[in-house]
């Protein structure tokens, strides 16, 4: 049984806080919209009109995030082309290393998309080495090098410079922004959030298993396949 995942009005207060304190500093750094959509497609599997879109909205060192992805995943597996997935990224400001390890991923989907999932996989699965107890005495350049090496050892060895590279980028701390305004700008507030065809799911926060996903996406497939049933011909 998943534990609730519940919101303390001073969590709240304190992320709308640093909201309008990030968007103050960065207004002037930054264009907005981006010249792309943001977010990850799963596996490139880049849906059409015709396709059920997921919108999951992650933070990579959230116990949560990490609980929710194995039941989506293998919802993903059954309903294949019929679904398709987006993942954003929310870095939560009560979480200490949730951005770098935000940046980290904007960094290895810039170098081959094909390491994004691999690398958030990685952080769930070993998230506790970025908790904020674990790194409260290190430096913000320590916590970096051993992100770097963390990373490079998910996708290989020899991108070991180009991560180090990429967080002296500008371009990717303002893709790491972008996904945060991003997610503020869609009234997200905590991970994960889901929203399904650009509608929210209850429950924000709280991880959803198997069966929920199958609750939620089987009436909608079948709904689908019985407007290509029902489609009238004209002559």
């Amino acid at each position: 049984m998943h534990r609730q995942h519940r919101f303390t009005l001073t969590q709240v207060l304190s992320f709308i806080l640093f909201v309008v304190n990030l968007s103050i500093l960065t207004a002037q750094a930054q264009n907005l919209p981006p010249a792309r959509y943001d977010g990850f497609v799963y596996e490139n599997r880049q849906g059409d009109l015709d396709s059920i879109l997921i919108e999951a909205f992650f933070d990579p060192v959230c116990p949560d995030s990490r609980d929710s992805w194995p039941p989506l995943k293998e919802a993903l597996k059954h309903y294949g082309s019929r679904v398709w997935l987006v993942v954003h990224l929310l870095p939560l400001p009560y979480h200490d290393n949730a951005y770098v390890t935000s940046r980290a991923l904007h960094i290895a989907n810039t170098l081959n998309s094909s390491f994004t999932f691999p690398l958030l996989e990685q952080f769930f699965k070993h998230q506790e080495k970025f908790y904020n107890a674990k790194t409260i005495n290190l430096s913000k350049t320590s916590i970096v090098k051993e992100i770097v090496k963390f990373a490079t050892v998910a996708v290989g060895n020899s991108y070991s410079s180009a991560f180090e590279s990429g967080f002296n980028d500008r371009k990717t701390d303002l893709k790491t922004r972008v996904s945060f305004k991003y997610s503020t700008s869609r009234g997200v507030f905590g991970t994960p959030f889901f929203f399904v065809n650009g509608f929210v799911l209850p429950d924000a926060g709280s991880p959803l298993d198997y069966h929920g996903w199958r609750g939620i996406i089987d009436p909608l497939v079948g709904a689908k396949s019985s407007q290509r049933i029902n489609v009238p011909h004209f002559i």
